[in-house]
């Protein structure tokens, strides 16, 4: 038996850990993006092209079809940043970048 002339530490009440909130998977958080955005812009999306997790949650970039045209590479879509809670509920979303399908981004930002 080892034994220890050393009290043991108290911890304090600021070390305690809480409990973490339960946070849904990644594949969960894309498929909440994907039903809740769809839900509120009546519209499809067709991609998630960005997922990150941060403390408050999860920030996803999700791509729709904003005004669908002939040809499909011409069809106008939307990049939509959209935040939800650990849980995977809807936070806030905003638009950002618009763009033909067709368009491909390049280095230089344009």
């Amino acid at each position: 038996m080892i034994t220890s002339d050393r009290e043991p530490r108290k911890v304090r009440s600021s070390e305690r850990q809480t409990p973490a909130e339960p946070r849904v998977s990644a594949a969960g958080a894309i498929r909440f993006a994907i039903e809740q955005l769809g839900e509120l812009l009546g519209r499809a999306p067709e991609s998630v092209s960005a997922l990150k997790p941060t403390d408050q949650g999860w920030e996803a970039s999700v791509e729709v079809v904003e005004l669908e045209r002939i040809p499909e590479t011409t069809s106008v879509m939307a990049s939509y940043h959209v935040v939800l809670d650990p849980e995977g509920q809807l936070v806030s979303y905003e638009r950002g970048r618009r763009y033909t399908r067709a368009q491909v981004d390049r280095r230089d930002g344009r």
